[in-house]
């Protein structure tokens, strides 16, 4: 493939009217700084605190709508051995967040908290914390894929995209961020729908209600789920369903609402508005298994035989459609990757600067320094070219180790350091020794069911969620068993290096007979004086 000139004319002028955007929203950003009484930290990272929910809904469905999502999803539906079964993000990520509405918004917007780890550097300290942000940094990183649309190198599409997003996101935090968002998914969701109709309507596919369920070019789209495989697609639904909750984009837009109750809103609003979203992207895919290519400019074989099957969205654009149409639909899939880009980028710099460098590695720093130190130490994951890994890696260990202490911090009053150390240790212990094929990750536990494919043992139960319960019970049964302990000096007082025993609460309904005791004791006392004094 030759470089597309008309699409990077296209991506060029989608990225000034972006950039436009952020340095509007830049001076926006100032105005509400001066007019701040607060930390300028909030106003950078939080837009002080004063997102409303329509942008809210904008900045939120727009963060997870990105080149993974619209190309993962088209890609998802054509590929032979996968189907429509096995695209399901978007009802995975509506999911998602209504549980952040139902149990997550509330509590942390409420708090006033200004990253995910907040929590965790209140319960457990600086240096246990150190640990989860740099978890947590894992999980807010994202790769390029403008290199898919214009077929630039790796180095130049990911410096590019990262370029833009860099400047626009220096300049006015998350209210750059959030405005360029609206623009970002009218785009991509206007351009997408443009689209459709010149592909259903191409003479080279056929009727993508006949090829759903019968074979015509390939396999059905709609796909199957074979008996071996009802655990596998458990676990990723619930890997992206609860995963995804753990991210620091999502508690940014939560803990950016004007009030709690605007953040529960706005999750509830992104999950009806992202699950429309996903429909493009499906029909995409949908055509593309329907279509003859040996019909078309690209010929025969078809991309999945030519293992080009992660590229069928721009290739159905470019061949099915008119050139004009498919420059729109390359502008909708780099507006959908400018606005994950950005978002992983302030996201990774808020734990960065608040929870890394300002709290551990240099308490004093100055709030004005915290967006330059950040970025510039988030810009060093674009070095990769490994976007598939970097997916896995983050949606994996987002469920399976930053999901399961979450939960503990926030609902579980038992939880403490050691519990978290321990859950740590095994949980990322027990997800290695799970293996994972996609990464080369060799399988050393066998679960029921493993079995040897060509060569390669292939795990057959759900391992991220059996993964993710280890370090959920982990976590609670040493931070009860490190409470008893000390608590009943099993322990001497000295080796408690996370103060456990001095964190000992009363509850309401323990404090009634405690107060009796005391009553009774001063009442005692008084009685025995009065005695003493008659004789």
């Amino acid at each position: 493939m030759a470089l597309n000139i008309p699409g990077v004319v296209a991506v060029v002028v989608f990225y000034i009217l972006i950039l436009g955007t952020g340095v509007w929203a830049a001076r926006k950003s100032r105005q509400a700084e001066r007019k701040s009484h607060g930390d300028r930290t909030e106003v950078v990272l939080l837009g002080d605190r004063n997102i409303s929910l329509l942008v809210g809904v904008f900045t939120m469905t727009a963060t997870w709508v990105g080149g993974g999502f619209i190309l993962g999803i088209a890609e998802a539906v054509y590929t032979p051995k996968m189907g429509l079964i096995w695209a399901l993000m978007p009802i995975q990520y509506s999911v998602s967040f209504i549980i952040g509405g139902l149990f997550f918004a509330k509590p942390m917007r409420d708090k006033k908290y200004i990253t995910m780890m907040d929590p965790f550097q209140i319960k457990y300290g600086r240096v246990l914390t150190f640990k989860f942000a740099y978890l947590c940094l894992w999980v807010c990183l994202t790769g390029a894929t403008m290199s898919v649309i214009l077929d630039l190198p790796y180095v130049y599409s990911a410096w590019i995209s990262s370029a833009v997003a860099i400047v626009y996101t220096l300049l006015g935090g998350l209210y750059s961020v959030a405005y360029t968002d609206v623009i970002q998914l009218s785009l991509a969701f206007f351009s997408l729908w443009l689209c459709v109709p010149f592909l259903l309507l191409s003479p080279t596919s056929a009727n993508i209600a006949h090829t759903a369920f019968n074979h015509t070019f390939q396999e059905p789209w709609i796909g199957t789920l074979e008996q071996d495989k009802v655990w596998k697609w458990i676990d990723d639904f619930l890997m992206l369903g609860l995963g995804s909750v753990s991210f620091q984009s999502f508690h940014q837009r939560t803990l950016s609402a004007s009030s709690s109750r605007t953040a529960q809103l706005t999750c509830y609003a992104a999950a009806l508005v992202i699950a429309i979203l996903g429909i493009p992207s499906i029909l995409v895919g949908a055509v593309a298994a329907s279509t003859d290519w040996n019909l078309t400019l690209y010929g025969s074989p078809p991309p999945h035989l030519r293992g080009e099957h992660s590229l069928v969205l721009p290739l159905t654009l470019q061949y099915l459609t008119p050139s004009y149409i498919s420059i729109i639909g390359i502008g909708a899939v780099a507006a959908a990757v400018m606005s994950s880009t950005d978002s992983g980028l302030l996201s990774a710099t808020s734990v960065f600067s608040s929870n890394i460098y300002k709290n551990v590695l240099r308490k004093q720093v100055k709030s004005t320094r915290l967006v330059v130190v950040g970025l510039v130490g988030t810009s060093i994951t674009f070095y990769t070219n490994s976007t598939l890994v970097l997916w896995i890696l983050g949606a994996d260990i987002s469920y399976t180790l930053m999901f399961p202490h979450l939960v503990s911090v926030l609902f579980f009053k038992v939880t403490n350091g050691y519990g978290a150390m321990a859950g740590y240790v095994i949980g990322l212990t027990v997800r290695i020794l799970l293996g994972e094929n996609a990464v080369g990750l060799p399988v050393v536990l066998h679960l029921p069911g493993c079995t040897l494919e060509n060569g390669i043992y292939v795990q057959k139960s759900p391992i991220r969620t059996v993964s993710m319960l280890c370090t959920l019970i982990t976590i609670l049964f040493f931070s009860a068993l490190a409470l008893f302990m000390f608590n009943h000096g099993l322990l001497p007082e000295r080796w408690d290096i996370f103060k456990v025993k001095h964190n000992i609460t009363v509850s309401p309904a323990d404090a009634v007979p405690q107060n009796i005791k005391d009553e009774a004791g001063r009442l005692s006392k008084f009685l025995v004086t009065l005695k003493l004094e008659t004789k």
